[in-house]
């Protein structure tokens, strides 16, 4: 399956192949996985991290892709990163505060995966070295709707996000009836031969009350209310931001946490 190269957010894992640095690892945030693996092996001038420089070469063993924005992957690497100081994963750090390397990576992703909010997000996990692919624990399985693959992931250009089938028509809500004024709000089923148009708010109060999860911000899924199709909530959303992202995005510089010195932005965000 190929990913737009404009709306694609993951976080990776790498793992040094230098004998000198055996069990090195390292995890960041990109946007390009090829090009990101190939400026961390070229060094921190053209583009890599300080952290890495000198110290591969480096594989690209793991990738997390299927965040709904560039903010919330930030957040989920910021956790990998230091998960001793997000307060969703103290406990599991002091559980396992003998491991290192790769494992401890991996376990702490197991964990991370099946805790609110990432745990109603519609993730992938990639393994993208078949040397290093791991078995989730039986206790730590990740939630269903996140698909496990192998490969490389394949980005194409722009986008390829269904267009507004009701752009300049008037239209109302299926839920509410009443009319979607802001187009910004509407969402809708991407079968093509399917007329389901809703608020945001709206479906998702629906899929929530189908889930028996209405204690919950966001839902995981539901099924479409004309064609019985089963929607996950993340790839909704994903195909509505399309059109509002912007396409600089992809050529933006991946700059890594801490490369100036400072501290990273995510560290005041409530994790």
């Amino acid at each position: 399956m190929a990913h737009s190269a404009n709306k694609f957010f993951g976080c990776y894992l790498l793992v040094s192949a230098n004998p000198k640095y055996k069990g090195w690892t390292y995890i960041g945030f990109t946007v390009n996985p090829d090009r990101r693996c190939n400026q961390h092996n070229v060094g921190r001038l053209k583009g890599g991290a300080w952290r890495t420089s000198g110290k591969g070469p480096w594989d690209m063993v793991l990738i997390i892709h299927g965040f709904p924005s560039k903010i919330s992957a930030l957040q989920f690497e910021w956790a990998w990163q230091h998960p001793q100081k997000s307060t969703k994963l103290k406990d599991v750090t002091a559980k396992h505060s003998r491991m290192k390397g790769f494992n401890y990576r991996f376990l702490i992703l197991s964990e991370m995966l099946r805790v609110g909010p990432w745990n109603r997000l519609p993730l992938t996990i990639r393994w993208l070295n078949q040397e290093y692919t791991r078995e989730f624990n039986f206790d730590l399985q990740p939630p269903t709707h996140m698909a496990i693959t192998y490969g490389p992931v394949k980005l194409t250009a722009g986008t390829t996000n269904q267009k507004n089938k009701h752009s300049g028509v008037a239209v109302n809500c299926i839920y509410c009836e009443k009319s979607i004024k802001d187009r910004s709000q509407l969402l809708q089923c991407p079968s093509t031969d399917c007329s389901m148009i809703s608020h945001m708010t709206c479906i998702a109060e629906d899929f929530l009350i189908q889930e028996g999860s209405q204690g919950e911000l966001l839902p995981v899924a539901g099924d479409c209310k004309i064609c019985s199709r089963n929607l996950l909530w993340g790839e909704l959303i994903q195909r509505w931001k399309g059109s509002q992202i912007d396409s600089t995005n992809s050529q933006a510089v991946e700059k890594e946490s801490g490369d100036d010195g400072d501290a990273h932005w995510g560290e005041s965000l409530t994790q």
